[in-house]
């Protein structure tokens, strides 16, 4: 039996420096794109969802699961790479940050989790769900975790050109006798069609 996998990262978030960024909320920009998903059928029902811990994350799982039914599970391992190190920071200095995350896996920029370790913990979890649950998975989670996870499974050296264009993307593949097979990287949430 072929059992199919979705990884959706969450889209747009209310960006607020005084708040930890795990605990920031998807903004209503990131609930419009969500809704106008649901509202052409994808997901659809038949599959098991499996969120990070973090905020924007479950938001979005729950608004997923509310569309369809669909059972939810949080699991404490997928959220994004630890950042706390630095906390937030404004978008060029970031985004310098997570390039340096990419194109030195094994060394976190000014004390961010490193992508090996990264890539580790979300591999981990993800073995751990596909041991239990037997049904198709929708993993909820975040960009550069969910680009981690992806080039684990493809086999593709960890680099920036395999992480998402935005927030709001899936990519998507399938488990058989074979082992995983991928059916495409990232897309964004708009070319979601019923699955």
């Amino acid at each position: 039996m072929t059992q199919r996998i979705l990884y959706l990262s969450h889209p747009e978030v209310k960006i607020d420096p005084q708040t930890p960024v795990p605990d920031w909320e998807i903004s209503d920009q990131g609930c419009r794109r969500l809704r106008a998903a649901i509202k052409r059928g994808w997901p659809g029902r038949g599959w098991r969802i499996v969120t990070s811990p973090e905020v924007k994350a479950q938001q979005t799982a729950e608004a997923l699961a509310n569309g369809f039914a669909l059972p939810l599970h949080i699991h404490p391992d997928m959220g994004e790479v630890d950042r706390s190190a630095t906390g937030y920071l404004p978008q060029d200095q970031h985004e310098a940050l997570a390039d340096a995350l990419f194109a030195y896996p094994a060394t976190g920029p000014q004390g961010w989790e490193s992508a090996e370790a990264a890539t580790a913990r979300i591999v981990k979890a993800y073995q751990e769900v596909l041991a239990e649950v037997s049904d198709n998975i929708l993993f909820v989670g975040h960009g550069a975790v969910g680009s981690f996870l992806w080039c684990a499974l493809t086999r593709t050296p960890i680099s920036r050109a395999q992480d998402q264009k935005r927030g709001g993307s899936f990519w998507a593949g399938r488990i058989g006798p074979a082992g995983f097979a991928p059916d495409h990287a990232w897309r964004a949430l708009e070319t979601a069609a019923a699955t």
